[in-house]
């Protein structure tokens, strides 16, 4: 089932003018629709229309006649006379052979006719499309009898167009909305859409009248629909009765592990810290599995404090310094510090806000007057709780530094262990696998120079290891492995990957050991015009996530292949260990679902085993022989259960 690749592939991600994430996400995002005429959307590659293809199927559609989410405002009643979107267009068909998931049935326009509907083209890959997750949330839960959210579920990696897959990503994060499986674009080439993130908003008569290209806010999308609303409110053209959803989560069984994210084994205490991702908790037991305790109620939240008042959302990885644990609480953007002697969890960076688009040192500036390159810092760099961070997911302590894999803005940056300052280590922000200098002297978004080949690039830097010298980087989107020199007088290189590729350095992934980079095996003029990872030659990674070091040698969590894979720095050879290839949880024959955290104590290779809610360990030294780590006495947090949509009726 190959999808037809245009030219340039679908870009994902927000650009600015300058190509990084847009800061000033307000509503002159939307565009106002709308007719068969291109229209450009901010963050995609290409120009899009809103007129379907010939051969897709149109809408039926009548003729026409003439912030606290958790307690949201009634939507005012206002005097409007005509209707706010005269260009509108009949919408595209959602119709299809396709599966759909978090609805018993199949939906169509028609059966929400009197909704709004708001369509999200995602891929569950990508960073970006994450972060408007938790947007749409508040947007649903403001408006839940007015507005129902459809996720076009639009592949990337190849893994990512399996159904099942799709449906335990809904589970990961919490989907409370349909899913569409569009893994042939059909949906997405009926509305134009050319990048991840995407929206298309329907009116309750079946007309597109709005799209937007990149991240969004709740405040945004919330300023939209007061709008919107009460035209058709005063016409009586809303219909308010409610709708319930049959939601994948409510035929979960519990799990005493709920998809960990990231580990980390600790020989020396004999200790095992644990991700409980999505119980929103750290689990600490020993090396042997015996349970010691966990840190934080499960619930979702922010709050510091001991162990059984702290709370997290969704944590990632983790770095170990004496006493002290370091966690990134990835979707509070926040690094918390967890005192292990006092039983105390602490904030130490972040505001608790998403990061999009200020580099440190950005806030020392008044962007109210003309900027002067005189009045720039001398050191661009922030007090750690004064500026926010962008979905951190990798921690790495080295000397008087704690390195940080900003996932969200495509950047390692580094924070003193005194906590007095933050700053950009690595990558001048553009998505993107490039080696060269680690860091502009200027941020691009002031000095477009920066964007120049002579700076590093990364593609949402995910896992991190070191041998002293390097940090290896899982440069996970770009289905790379990199190295950010310890010594800040070199430069960034790729051990495996895809940076000497003369272009679409995102979209070239496989399941291939062997050794070196990734070369073109034709010319490299050919290659641009229809990229192809069969038109390579060397390694092919999909997706990797987790990455561990020891004795000269490169673990890989092979994420989307469900593999692990051996690197060796030196020559660059990559061969696969454990693992089929195939979703599965076997010992014997060893299978993996996604792993996504490893970690190393003596000859054991411990694996967040993220889609079987498992740790599972790799023996180094017996043939790599694969056995499931059994935690007793490990139970999920007692937590009232959220309100949900429920099934559809029809």
């Amino acid at each position: 089932m190959k999808r037809q690749q245009p030219i340039s592939f679908p870009f994902c991600g927000n650009r600015s003018r300058y190509g990084l994430a847009d800061s000033r996400r307000g509503t002159t995002g939307w565009f106002l629709l709308i007719c068969a005429v291109s229209l450009p959307l901010a963050g995609c590659s290409r120009h899009v229309t809103a007129q379907p293809n010939a051969d897709d199927k149109a809408a039926d559609v009548d003729p026409q006649p003439d912030q606290k989410t958790a307690d949201p405002q009634p939507v005012k009643d206002q005097q409007v006379a005509e209707n706010p979107f005269p260009r509108r267009v009949p919408a595209p068909s959602l119709d299809g052979d396709m599966e759909w998931i978090n609805t018993g049935d199949p939906l169509s326009l028609r059966k929400l006719r009197g909704k709004f509907v708001l369509l999200d083209f995602w891929t569950y890959c990508c960073i970006n499309c994450m972060h408007v997750l938790p947007e749409l949330k508040k947007l649903e839960r403001a408006y839940p009898n007015e507005l129902v959210v459809i996720g076009v579920h639009s592949a990337k990696f190849e893994t990512e167009k399996l159904s099942e897959n799709i449906r335990q990503a809904v589970l990961r994060y919490e989907i409370e909305h349909p899913v569409v499986n569009d893994a042939d674009m059909v949906i997405w080439r009926r509305f134009g859409v050319s990048g991840w993130p995407a929206m298309r908003v329907i009116d309750p008569e079946g007309k597109l009248i709005a799209g937007h290209g990149g991240e969004i806010d709740f405040e945004s999308l919330d300023q939209f629909f007061r709008m919107a609303i009460p035209f058709y409110k005063r016409k009586g053209l809303l219909d308010a009765t409610p709708l319930h959803f049959d939601l994948e989560s409510r035929h979960q069984p519990p799990t005493p592990l709920r998809y960990p994210g990231k580990l980390l084994a600790d020989a020396a205490s004999d200790r095992l810290y644990i991700s409980d991702s999505g119980h929103n908790r750290i689990v600490v037991t020993d090396l042997a599995g015996k349970l010691i305790e966990t840190i934080g109620t499960g619930r979702v939240g922010r709050d510091d404090g001991p162990y059984d008042q702290a709370t997290f959302d969704h944590p990632q990885g983790l770095a170990l310094q004496g006493q002290t644990l370091y966690v990134c609480d990835t979707q509070n953007h926040l690094i918390r510090k967890i005192d292990l002697a006092e039983r105390q969890v602490q904030t130490v960076a972040g505001t608790g806000r998403q990061n999009r688009g200020m580099w440190p040192g950005m806030d020392q500036l008044d962007f109210q007057q003309p900027l002067q390159e005189e009045k720039f810092p001398q050191r661009w760099a922030s007090s750690p709780r004064k500026i926010p961070l962008g979905s951190p997911w990798a921690l790495h302590v080295h000397d008087d530094y704690l390195y940080i894999a900003m996932a969200g803005p495509h950047q390692i940056w580094r924070m003193s262990l005194d906590e007095e300052s933050i700053e950009v280590y690595a990558g001048n922000g553009r998505e993107d696998i490039i080696d060269g200098q680690l860091v502009p002297a200027v941020p691009p978004q002031l000095d477009r120079a920066g964007f120049d080949g002579t700076y590093s690039s990364f593609a949402q830097p995910s896992g991190f290891a070191s041998d002293g010298q390097w940090l290896y980087v899982a440069d996970t989107e770009g289905s790379s492995i990199r190295a950010v020199p310890l010594d800040p007088g070199q430069s960034v290189k790729t051990i495996i990957g895809t940076s000497e590729l003369p272009g679409s350095r995102l979209f070239i992934f496989g399941d291939r050991d062997g050794q070196g980079l990734l070369k073109t095996a034709g010319a490299a003029f050919n290659f641009r015009l229809q990229p192809d990872a069969s038109a390579t030659s060397g390694p092919l990674l999909q997706h990797a996530i987790g990455i561990a070091y020891q004795d000269g040698q490169l673990y890989i969590a092979d994420t989307y292949n469900n593999k692990i894979k051996r690197i060796d720095p030196r020559d660059q050879s990559c061969r696969t260990i454990a693992g089929t290839g195939q979703a599965g949880a076997d010992d014997a024959a060893p299978t993996f679902d996604e792993p996504a955290g490893l970690s190393i104590a003596g000859n054991r290779l411990f694996v967040a085993d993220t889609n079987n809610h498992r740790i599972r360990t790799v023996d180094l030294s017996d043939n790599y022989k694969v056995v499931t780590l059994s935690i007793a006495g490990l139970t999920p947090p007692s937590l009232p259960r959220r309100g949900e949509r429920g099934t559809l009726v029809p």
